[in-house]
């Protein structure tokens, strides 16, 4: 399958927004903030990029007011940047709620740098690591 490289970029600053939120709530509303993100990054992980809430404002809002995408991307890599953002958000939520704070603002800080990156430059971090996993499986076999 493939997507409008900047479908992901716009949701990469949703994201980025919504972990920025969360690093300034005070605690229950931080846990429950980081509890909607690793929903949407469970959707994006296991259904697909275009399954999330961010994904679909895209296509029905924003998509519309630009030009035909010049070039489309493989959706794999997008789609396993989700699942590595899931596993920050969750580890974030397990640090929070078992009072190792700084485990909990680590992992979210962490995750919104990755948002961040994405979204004003267009740089994947989990995206990179799905590359880098292939090319090293593709060696190893």
């Amino acid at each position: 399958m493939q997507v409008d490289p900047r479908g992901p970029r716009v949701a990469a600053a949703l994201t980025a927004a919504v972990l920025a939120v969360a690093l300034v709530v005070p605690s229950p509303a931080r846990e429950i903030v980081l509890a909607v993100q690793a929903v949407v990054f469970a959707l994006g992980a296991f259904v697909g990029v275009g399954a999330t809430p961010y994904a679909q404002l895209f296509a029905r809002v924003v998509r519309p007011r630009l030009a035909a995408p010049t070039e489309w991307e493989d959706a794999r890599p997008p789609q396993f940047a989700q699942l590595v953002g899931l596993i920050f958000v969750v580890v974030a939520i397990a640090g929070f709620l078992t009072g190792i704070t700084v485990l909990g603002f680590v992992a979210t800080a962490a995750a919104l740098v990755a948002a961040l990156l994405n979204a004003a430059i267009g740089l994947c971090l989990g995206c990179e690591l799905y590359l880098i996993t292939r090319r090293l499986a593709t060696s190893l076999a």
